[in-house]
């Protein structure tokens, strides 16, 4: 029996579970709705989109490193215990390991592949690991790094996960290098590697600001620019990864750090688990008097 995008589409409403898991499903089943719907029960799939609606803002970021390619990946899931989870800790090497080798240009993109040396695509493996664990997992973002045999990788996991920062360096084969600036970056919270990779308007604004800030303090106008140029400066030390203080060694700068190792960063990628994610509050007496209430 033909499967139609029609009867793809209805199974996953029915479900919830992923568009190839029911394209699989009802090829399985010959096109029957309610076997489909059996089939993703006994593969777990449904029970994954019963846990779609959960907040999953706990979780870990994980490294994985190949030659010359190398990717940092964040997975969430609903609790920091799922973490310590042996079966979670494998899902991470699974997924690094599929990373670097098919290099998927998106998360989406990544899910529809099937996992390095399996026959079953990232999302169904996901979803049996939610079956087995009981909480909402998924995949949340990734990035790749490329270098050639002259560089090297800095790879550098803070709190067992807890932060992940990735850096590449140009110039130079030292690792240890490389993972040092690996730490600043997880420490330091840098936006980009030097002040040309800012854009223009983010400056303009910021000296706007700036400019503001001074004329409400009551400063003369002639000294203004002079104040604001200076205080940009500040700025840049901010969001700069080349102009902070090294945090091994304030007295100097990461960009003549790197130098005087004969280097210059080329890229870094950091994320903190749950950056930027709504997390759900607990509420631990409310939720006994809630208990009390029923």
């Amino acid at each position: 029996m033909a499967i139609t995008a029609k009867m793809v589409k209805e199974l996953r409403e029915k479900t919830g579970a992923g568009m190839m898991d029911c394209k699989k499903a009802l090829q399985e089943t010959s096109g029957n709705m309610e076997e489909a719907i059996d089939f993703l029960r006994k593969k777990g799939a449904s029970q994954a989109a019963k846990k779609a609606d959960r907040i999953a803002a706990e979780g870990s970021t994980y490294i994985e490193v190949d030659n010359n390619t190398a990717a940092l990946l964040e997975v969430n899931c609903e609790t920091d215990f799922v973490t310590k989870n042996d079966t979670f800790k494998q899902l991470l090497q699974d997924l690094g390991s599929h990373i670097v080798v098919n290099k998927p240009g998106t998360v989406e993109e990544a899910l529809q592949q099937n996992l390095q040396g399996t026959e079953n695509t990232v999302e169904s493996h996901i979803n049996s690991i939610v079956a087995t664990i009981g909480e909402k997992i998924s995949l949340r973002r990734f990035a790749v790094l490329t270098k050639t045999d002259s560089d090297a990788f800095g790879a550098y996991l803070h709190m067992d996960g807890r932060i992940g920062a990735l850096t590449l360096l140009e110039g130079t084969k030292d690792e240890e290098v490389a993972k040092d600036i690996a730490m600043h970056v997880a420490a330091a919270n840098p936006t980009y590697v030097s002040r040309e990779d800012v854009a223009e308007e983010e400056v303009n604004r910021e000296r706007e600001i700036l400019k503001e800030q001074a004329l409400s303090e009551g400063k003369p106008e002639k000294i203004i620019e002079k104040m604001v140029e200076g205080r940009l400066g500040k700025f840049f030390e901010q969001i700069c990864l080349l102009d902070q203080n090294y945090v091994k060694d304030p007295d100097n700068k990461v960009e003549k750090y790197v130098a005087n190792k004969g280097a210059t960063v080329k890229a870094f990628v950091r994320y903190e688990v749950g950056e930027g994610m709504e997390k759900k509050e607990e509420n631990f007496a409310e939720e006994v008097m809630s208990q009390m209430k029923n």
